[in-house]
């Protein structure tokens, strides 16, 4: 070979090698994460589908559909994978779980809105510990014995639902764990577009707590979402967040949630801000709350009772936050008093806010 032998041309293809490096960036071979959703959304604006999903749905569809591309890229090996979730509980709590306990829990919750929905819950009765499918005429005896041992079925509240689910599973390997995630979240969504507006008007049960139809599947697309990232980070996997118009709807869900979750803690004595009693309707105190960024927008938040006609007239102090900050705190993943966020006026008010958005937060 020529170059080998030859010192002067063997310098010149390596200077010219270099130079194409300058002219060209190396790619990355990963598709992007958001692909998926764009080329669906062509499609869609070409031929509108038969039976659309629900807009308040898309966020769900869409962040477990990047959730599962997200497991198949990381293949089997990862199952057993340490993942360290966070929430906030009066005060900040971080425990360690698998890849694979991270995927139960979410199938385990997700299971209270199928509930809602009349939907059968699958249990590991349905599967053999190859993670192959049994006959049907087995799974109909063996969902019994299953329910029979579970008396009837799982916990309402997420904490015990996750643990009962941990324990009535845990023979099963992280493929199976994937199948049994995902079945569910293709029925969650096949369900509410074929009901359309009649599932709107439900309500889904989470022991201590319920929450109207559209918020919990909105909830539930804010963990998968906030789930998948703590995967991602655990494996040093890179993972973007929502698409701007699914994270918009995601940051109004925990704005819009904040008045209750204030309320809550000022009735069990943990807010230090002065309080009015103000009959529902009536104009009082407001927080403005300005969310920066994609999904961002303006909420004035009620700080006498969550049922007060908040106004820019009543305002008494101002916080400013980027979406995702705030999507962080919402998690847990951010303290309160630590949150980057640019705050005017009454600081006890502003202080009670941000604790209250801490406190949405759970496994």
């Amino acid at each position: 070979m020529h170059l080998a032998e030859c010192v002067t041309c063997a310098d010149e293809a390596l200077r010219l090698r270099e130079a194409v490096g300058l002219l060209h960036r190396e790619e990355s071979l990963d598709l992007d994460p958001l692909l998926r959703a764009r080329v669906l959304e062509g499609c869609l604006g070409r031929r509108p589908a038969r039976i659309p999903v629900p807009e308040w749905a898309s966020p769900y569809d869409a962040e477990a559909a990047r959730l599962d591309a997200l497991l198949r890229d990381l293949g089997d090996g990862y199952w057993t994978a340490p993942v360290r979730l966070q929430w906030f509980d009066g005060a900040p709590v971080s425990r360690q779980f698998t890849v694979g306990q991270v995927i139960a829990h979410l199938t385990a919750v997700d299971g209270l809105v199928g509930r809602s929905l009349g939907l059968p819950g699958k249990g590991a009765a349905e599967y053999d510990p190859s993670g192959e499918a049994v006959p049907d005429a087995q799974v109909a005896s063996g969902l019994l014995r299953h329910r029979a041992a579970m008396g009837d079925e799982l916990p309402l509240d997420p904490w015990d639902r996750t643990w009962a689910h941990w324990a009535a599973n845990r023979h099963l390997p992280g493929a199976t764990l994937r199948s049994l995630w995902r079945e569910q979240t293709h029925r969650l969504v096949r369900t509410v577009s074929f009901a359309g507006e009649g599932s709107s008007g439900l309500d889904v049960d989470f022991g201590n707590f319920a929450l109207p139809f559209r918020q919990a599947f909105l909830d539930r697309a804010f963990e998968c979402w906030i789930h998948a990232s703590d995967i991602a980070e655990a494996v040093d996997y890179p993972y973007d967040p929502p698409a701007p118009r699914h994270l918009s709807q995601l940051v109004d869900l925990a704005a819009r949630m904040l008045p209750k979750a204030l309320a809550e803690r000022r009735r069990a004595g943990l807010t230090t801000s002065a309080s009015r009693l103000v009959a529902a309707g009536s104009p009082g105190r407001s927080l403005r709350l300005e969310i920066e960024g994609d999904g961002g927008g303006d909420w004035y938040v009620p700080l006498d009772s969550p049922g007060a006609l908040a106004s820019k007239e009543g305002m008494v102090a101002h916080v400013a936050m980027d979406s995702l900050e705030f999507c962080q705190l919402a998690a847990g993943h951010v303290e309160p008093e630590r949150a980057a966020a640019g705050q005017v006026g009454d600081r006890a008010v502003i202080r009670d806010v941000l604790f209250a958005a801490a406190s949405l937060s759970r496994l």
